[in-house]
């Protein structure tokens, strides 16, 4: 595969949403990724519609680019196999609490012993040092604790509510990545190996209080937090005649635009509320209650070509199915035809970012449980004999070996 990550190795030993979305990124940029896997496999791979057991979307849209192989961690055996794998690695990625790797054997010292210049990086609740730290955490809980949960209730009549993605396990999960892409650069320069952590809580906490911190953010508080445009009952998809849009009158240059083509081009020189942004937000419920007054008054396909004429930003609602047939997205290759080799033809979304000199080229699909146990092993060493005496102790599983 081509990539800037080409050449990488990473022994992934993640489950569930974070994890492996991290290592799926580095999949993308053309890292060659070992999924271990526990002998039921990675619990996703249970979510959603399926064609064949274990093969759900999520899990097939978490770890395309990666190759599973089965290990029973808790065995000797088991772990004797991951310390051999990790000794011809480049980085290491868990989602387990720490303590949980330091009780398997598999903590950093002891993978560090046999590779000096690894990155072993954790993806996990809390960080290690407060009350929290033996704490499980999974993205709902998460949502709460950072804030997420509470904000909802700001403009949802006082009922926390959670945003309906994984949320903070992607969020987390690209922040996991990029810090594992910097500490294989400090390597490179440095030829040091380190421990990388990264703790979901304290990971997801600036990306929420980059809007919401607010008044908080002075010593004397100016107020409880919270940045209003967002937390405003009135910011939401607008209702037009036959359906739904998304507009954003934001700058003042817009916002001449916009009075100009409804034909009140003096509203934002007479009107003080209009004047710049700061009048704007102190009167935002107001400005967007105007706004959704006047766009009911059209149908989508109207504003859209007055929102466009006039270099205004807006959008359709789309369904998740109107995806499939938007054309920029149609125009732009953005979905990619697969053909799996257990599932038949798929469809997956393109990598977003490009690169002009070491863009990512085919991907590998999604793997079945165990699908390339017997050829990981043997790349890291295992005579066929030993290999079959994993499988007969319960240690691996082989391909073929069933569901």
């Amino acid at each position: 595969m081509a990539g800037p990550l080409a050449g990488i190795r990473v022994l992934d030993l993640t489950v569930t949403l974070m994890g492996p979305y991290a290592t799926q990124t580095l999949a993308d940029m053309g890292a060659e990724v070992v999924k271990v896997e526990p002998p039921e496999g990675d619990i996703v791979r249970h979510i959603g519609p399926v064609k064949n057991p274990g093969m759900g979307p999520i899990f097939l849209n978490t770890n395309r680019g990666k190759r599973s192989l089965v290990l029973d961690l808790k065995k000797p055996e088991g772990l004797a196999a991951a310390l051999r794998l990790a000794a011809g690695a480049d980085v290491l990625v868990y989602s387990l609490r720490p303590h949980s790797m330091e009780r398997l054997g598999l903590g950093y010292e002891a993978v560090a012993k046999v590779n000096p210049r690894i990155v072993y990086a954790g993806v996990y609740g809390f960080g290690q040092e407060g009350p929290y730290a033996a704490l499980p955490a999974y993205d709902d809980l998460m949502q709460g604790a950072t804030g997420v949960a509470a904000l909802n209730a700001r403009i949802n009549n006082g009922t926390p509510g959670y945003a309906p993605l994984g949320l903070v396990d992607r969020v987390v999960g690209l922040a996991a990545s990029g810090a594992i892409s910097a500490a294989l650069l400090h390597r490179e320069r440095t030829g040091q190996g380190q421990r990388v952590d990264v703790p979901m809580f304290e990971t997801m906490l600036p990306f929420v209080l980059g809007d919401h911190l607010g008044g908080l953010s002075f010593e004397d508080a100016l107020d409880a937090g919270g940045y209003a445009r967002m937390l405003s009952p009135g910011r939401r998809p607008y209702r037009t005649k036959d359906g739904w849009i998304c507009a954003m009158v934001y700058t003042d240059k817009q916002w001449r635009s916009f009075c100009a083509g409804l034909g009140m081009p003096d509203l934002v020189a007479t009107d003080a509320r209009f004047a710049n942004h700061g009048a704007r937000i102190a009167h935002i419920d107001e400005i967007l209650d105007m706004v959704s007054g006047i766009l009911a008054g059209r149908t989508t396909s109207e504003w859209m070509e007055f929102f466009v004429k006039n270099d205004i930003p807006a959008m359709p609602v789309n369904e998740i199915a109107d995806l499939l047939k938007d054309p920029h997205l149609v125009a732009t290759g953005f979905f990619e035809e697969e053909m799996h080799p257990t599932e038949g033809k798929l469809r997956r979304p393109a990598i977003g970012p490009r690169w002009s000199a070491s863009r990512p080229e085919e991907r590998r699909p999604a793997p079945r449980l165990g699908a390339d146990g017997h050829d990981v092993l043997r790349e890291a060493g295992y005579s066929e004999e030993e290999i079959g005496q994993l499988a007969a102790l319960g240690v691996t599983r082989l391909p073929g070996a069933g569901e």
